[in-house]
């Protein structure tokens, strides 16, 4: 860390082999590279696109990931059940109902006297109609103030609309709102008016000839007959989608925001 600034990079969702081959060859470079401080990376569509598995989620912390977000994917592996239990850094949307195992939100060292709090949500438009993520911020972002002013916030959510929404909402009162769960990265990072910095989705981190991650065939299939086939991840032309943001530990605003996407090889 230098000069007060905190060099946070979010590696957006990992999708399946291919994720996790071009997240092992690039990751541990870049790191050395850019400086980081921290690392958050959303693994919940490394094992096959559902969860990640304990040996995954191991891999990821040895490239220098700190903490993995999740998303609605998450509980398609039950197996996750029992990471969920045992490592505090790997997370699940908080705004899941009371009595769910695991925990969306985690507070960790970073540099020189930093903490930095990770919050994972997840929106309800076109999916799950959970507890809302909205009310779910403010209860969370009131106790993790106490501690910390670095926050940054995973918001897992399907329309663009609410993501942007999110990212007004929180303008000032978190140090970044990342969106993912799309699989696109977008081209609206910004610094939003009161310091929270804001990109509407990361994007993906894993083969893009395809759908969002799966088989481009299968998923022609599905949408011109409109009959079911079972998804099947592609595998060609990975890359690795992140986000650069660079955070003042004094205030907890960023300073700037910087897409990333690099090719294999």
């Amino acid at each position: 860390m230098q000069n007060n600034i905190l060099k946070v990079l979010f590696v957006a969702d990992v999708v399946g082999k291919p994720g996790y081959d071009i997240l092992t060859e690039i990751l541990p470079g870049f790191i050395d590279k850019y400086k980081i401080d921290f690392v958050i990376a959303n693994g919940e569509n490394t094992n096959n696109g559902k969860g990640i598995t304990d040996k995954q989620a191991e891999r990821f912390f040895k490239l220098g990931v700190d903490v993995i977000t999740g998303g609605n994917h998450t509980w398609e592996n039950w197996k996750l059940k029992e990471l969920l239990q045992n490592y505090d850094k790997i997370l699940r949307p908080a705004n899941y109902p009371e009595g769910n195992l695991g925990s969306g939100v985690v507070i960790v060292e970073a540099g020189e006297k930093s903490k930095i709090a990770i919050i994972n949500l997840q929106g309800r438009t076109f999916m799950y109609p959970i507890d809302c993520p909205f009310r779910a911020a403010d209860k969370i972002i009131d106790e993790v103030k106490k501690e910390t002013s670095i926050i940054l916030v995973d918001f897992h959510a399907e329309a663009t609309a609410e993501k942007i929404a999110m990212g007004w909402y929180l303008d000032g009162r978190v140090s970044a709102i990342i969106g993912t769960h799309t699989h696109v990265q977008t081209a609206d990072e910004r610094i939003l008016p009161k310091g929270s910095a804001f990109i509407t989705d990361a994007g993906m981190t894993g083969p893009h000839d395809s759908v969002i991650g799966m088989d481009v065939g299968i998923a022609l299939h599905r949408f011109i007959k409109q009959t079911p086939r079972k998804f099947e991840l592609a595998t060609e032309n990975s890359r690795f989608n992140a986000v650069l943001i660079d955070i003042d530990t004094k205030s907890g605003q960023s300073q700037s925001i910087q897409r990333i996407s690099l090719p294999a090889g």
